[in-house]
């Protein structure tokens, strides 16, 4: 009867409960990761950003660096593609935390099965240029040569084509929207806040904020004299003390 579904209910969400804290035990983690909500049925409405707007822009992909949303929930996006660590393919998995890569041809092509592997995880592959140029300083012809390129080259590899791009430091002009347009680019992320394993970087008042998208990279102890497991246990951390969850950008955008 109703009684016995309801004691079944509470006895599956207390397994997922014990599970949950034994994985982040598992991989060190000073909290238990929130869980995030489900998916809006309807996504929001993005639009551009105040001040990162282009002119004549206004049929051209949004650029933002926050969805609009009321819940406690953040974004992670990981760019480059530099370092390939197995265990973060395995942490974020076994700790369910969804993230969104925006990947680099010239630092994946060593290795694109890691990413393949990643793909196969839930991730979605998103488009960072061929060689992570300085955009705003070449031709359209050029611009497009390094979008473009690099989103047959994703869809080819990876069998579906990239609708989300982030331009290389955040630098874009006009051609660069209309570049990603031409090519199926549907929306330009940004990022409120940058994670390194030992402090935040921020673009506006030091603090989280429903929506916010957070910029990491692929980088490990070459770079930061620490490994990918140790960057997310620490802004794992600052979310989960904030009272944020982390959710997949793609389900919002």
């Amino acid at each position: 009867g109703p009684a016995g579904a309801a004691a079944a209910y509470a006895a599956k969400l207390k397994r997922a409960q014990v599970a949950r804290v034994a994985v982040a035990a598992k991989w060190k983690l000073a909290k238990v990761p929130l869980v995030a909500p489900a998916p809006p049925a309807v996504k929001p409405r993005i639009t551009t950003r105040k001040g990162f707007e282009v002119k004549g822009g206004a049929a051209l992909p949004p650029v933002f660096t926050n969805v609009p949303v009321k819940n406690k929930v953040v974004f992670l996006t990981m760019d480059d593609g530099a370092d390939k660590d197995p265990e973060l393919l395995r942490m974020m998995s076994e700790l369910k935390i969804p993230y969104s890569a925006f990947l680099s041809d010239y630092v994946i092509s060593d290795n694109y099965a890691f990413f393949k592997k990643m793909q196969k995880r839930g991730v979605t592959l998103n488009n960072h240029t061929l060689h992570h140029p300085y955009l705003p300083s070449m031709s359209y012809a050029r611009q497009h040569h390094e979008i473009c390129d690099q989103q047959v080259k994703i869809t080819e590899r990876y069998g579906a084509a990239p609708l989300l791009f982030r331009p290389p430091f955040g630098n874009y002009n006009r051609d660069s929207l209309r570049a990603a347009k031409s090519c199926g680019i549907k929306a330009v992320p940004l990022w409120e806040a940058e994670a390194f394993p030992d402090h935040m970087e921020w673009r506006g008042d030091h603090k989280l904020h429903p929506g916010d998208i957070i910029l990491t990279h692929f980088q490990g102890h070459k770079e930061w004299k620490a490994s990918m497991p140790d960057l997310i246990r620490a802004v794992m951390k600052r979310i989960t003390d904030e009272g944020y969850a982390v959710a997949r950008l793609e389900d919002y955008v």
